[in-house]
């Protein structure tokens, strides 16, 4: 696919050189700000509702109270609140935006499919989100995005880079999808060789009934017992006073529930907390083999082991540490992979529906029924499990290097096609 071959400065640096034949122009010029509110509430639209960089419509089954803005089919919504999330969706209805939404409506002159997608760029989003102001909430303003210059090709091509745009970006979209059902597939793979090494072990053996509902059928020479008899320490962490004020930059890593993964810890978005802080926090302190578990909000039952080589941390008050007494009885990896297994989940989903409250206590914790097979047996599952799981690693971490690829390809060809850098007239 060629470029156009006669060019000019669009004098705008993010966008640089444009076709000859096309304006540049601000886009209150090519949509204007809707905000009269509704008078009902038949379609309500929130930010949950929309899907980052896709524009695709999310169900939810949330209540939105108070009133909307009103929109019409062919508006735009962009969210104004986090706008690195970069949602923004050409209406397909009617309805009312509730809460951060920015609702816009293309001018006459203006496709909207092609204004949606000039909002998707990432050079776009980039800029806006440089804009906002509120450090925990941050939010950019009309006033400011309204100001951006955008490209302005005839309206007869923005419909042509529309059409090519669509058959393009869905066959990418098909290729995204299928990656993600390959890692949805690997990850039950997982699953399940977690559970059967953890409560049948790794041979063939004859089996008898735990009498624990959860568990069902373990190895004959398997014993039952409750955690706690295994544990010296069953309790959270606490968040400092101040909270989130007297998180720095560095210093001591300070572990949330963000942090804490079934498949490790995630420290792309850790905070710190300094030496003082850390002396308040005595007893949230992690230690080597810790395991860590999720005992809160969306998150609840993730859980992992603190690295033997990983010091000096703390957690907060929504990650439970529990530790092991005695190694030569319970091994911490064994039981990490245990709170993995299919009857733990099942479980905590259980204390959860059947109490009716948000969270797991400590007592409920230490009251799991776990499967106890001798050490050393215990020690050939960890390892046999670690083998199988690091192919399955392996195999997920190639689907998703290939779907960030991917979707750097379709954002790189949308940002080509709305800045004039590649000619799809022919084409499309």
């Amino acid at each position: 696919m060629i470029g156009y071959q006669k060019t000019k400065d669009s004098g705008v640096d993010w966008i640089g050189n444009i076709p000859e034949h096309w304006d540049i122009r601000r886009l209150k010029r090519s949509t204007k700000l809707v905000t009269e509110k509704a008078s009902k509430q038949d379609n309500p639209i929130a930010l949950e509702n929309i899907e980052g960089w896709t524009g695709c419509l999310i169900k939810t089954e949330t209540k939105f109270e108070g009133d909307g803005i009103a929109f019409n089919v062919g508006d735009i919504l962009f969210g104004k609140l986090r706008p690195y999330l970069a949602k923004a969706y050409l209406a397909d209805r009617a309805g009312e935006a509730v809460g951060d939404l920015l609702v816009l409506r293309p001018e006459k002159d203006t496709n909207g499919k092609f204004t949606q997608y000039q909002i998707l760029n990432r050079e776009f989003i980039s800029i806006v989100n440089s804009s906002t102001f509120g450090s925990k909430m941050p939010r950019t303003s009309w006033d400011f995005m309204g100001n951006m210059l955008v490209t302005a090709p005839p309206i007869d091509e923005q419909e042509k880079i529309v059409n090519f745009l669509d058959r393009e970006t869905a066959k990418i979209d098909e290729l995204i999808q299928r990656q993600e059902k390959l890692i949805q597939f690997l990850n039950e793979k997982k699953q399940v060789a977690i559970t059967q090494f953890s409560t049948r072990g790794f041979s063939a053996c004859a089996l008898k009934e735990s009498d624990d509902n959860f568990l069902g059928l373990i190895p004959k020479e398997w014993k039952v017992s409750r955690l706690k008899y295994f544990t010296s320490k069953v309790s959270s962490g606490k968040t400092p006073s101040g909270g989130a004020t007297v998180y720095s930059e560095s210093g001591i890593k300070f572990l949330r529930s963000q942090n804490i993964y079934d498949d490790g810890l995630h420290l792309d978005d850790v905070v710190y907390i300094s030496s003082e802080i850390d002396e308040e926090l005595s007893s949230s302190r992690v230690e080597p083999n810790d395991v860590l578990l999720n005992i809160t909000g969306a998150s609840l039952g993730r859980t992992c082991i603190v690295p033997t080589e990983f010091e000096g941390a703390n957690v907060n008050q929504h990650v439970c540490i529990i530790r092991v007494s005695n190694k030569l009885r319970l091994n911490p990896k064994y039981l990490s992979i245990l709170l993995k297994a299919d009857f733990s989940k099942k479980y905590f989903d259980y204390i959860q529906n059947g109490s009716g409250r948000e969270g797991l206590n400590f007592e409920q914790i230490r009251n799991l029924f776990i499967p106890v097979p001798p050490i050393l047996e215990q020690e050939d599952i960890v390892k046999n499990l670690e083998v199988k799981t690091a192919k399955l690693d392996g195999l997920i971490s190639k689907a998703q290097k290939s779907m960030t690829l991917l979707k750097e390809h379709r954002a790189s060809l949308i940002s080509a096609a709305v800045t004039g850098k590649i000619d799809v007239r022919e084409v499309a």
